[in-house]
């Protein structure tokens, strides 16, 4: 009998210190890598997504589903055809220049890694030109996640979706925006391609942009 409906549940319900051997379970009893990866794992943080967004579940619980997930991943990622893990191709994260806020945007990047994404990671407080470059040295970008989590770090945010439009980037990537402050109709304002208001929609929104 298939482990994958096991391992759904572990991820769900954040079982961090069973997941690496249910994983080694399913594939000693020979269960498609790829099946443990979508009908499992990313399957499994969809509904905690949505369960988040429903306000049924919080950050601590989504923290601990998305940890669950990222050491199951690490069992699989050998087992893995060309590294699903990264199928959608890769996202470039941080929190623009002036912000040190990173909890949100750790939580964004967790999510959105777990959806099936690369994630590079380039940490807070960081200058558009760091954007442009990275986005620039990477080919599989397709997506760049901007978070301002502080109201004076708003026009922060505004300076590099310009600094990424004004590169010539907007051929190659999504540009996603995020954090406390942010709204829709900011970010329609400055030029950005989405906004989501939390990390399980952000994951969601992500997906959806490169399909």
């Amino acid at each position: 009998m298939s482990k994958i409906p096991e391992i759904a549940a572990a991820v769900e319900n954040g079982k961090v210190k069973l997941i690496e051997g249910l994983v080694q379970e399913a594939l000693d009893a020979k269960d498609d890598p790829n099946d443990i990866l979508n009908d499992g794992m990313i399957a499994a943080m969809g509904v905690v997504g949505a369960k988040f967004q429903a306000n049924e579940i919080f950050v601590p619980e989504m923290l601990v589903a998305a940890k669950t997930m990222k050491k199951g991943v690490e069992i699989l990622r050998p087992h893995l055809a060309g590294d699903s893990v990264g199928k959608h191709g890769q996202v470039v994260i941080g929190t623009v220049s002036g912000d040190l806020h990173d909890i949100g945007k750790n939580l964004v990047a967790l999510m959105i890694e777990s959806a099936g994404f690369e994630v590079i990671d380039l940490g807070v407080d960081v200058p558009a030109e760091k954007f442009v470059e990275t986005i620039k040295a990477n080919a599989g970008v397709k997506i760049a996640a901007c978070s301002a989590l502080l109201t004076t770090t708003m026009d922060s945010l505004k300076n590099t979706v310009k600094a990424l439009i004004d590169a010539g980037l907007k051929n190659q990537v999504k540009i996603m925006v995020g954090g406390a402050p942010i709204t829709q109709e900011f970010a329609d304002e400055i030029g950005a391609d989405a906004y989501t208001p939390d990390a399980g929609s952000a994951a969601v929104k992500a997906v959806a942009l490169v399909s």
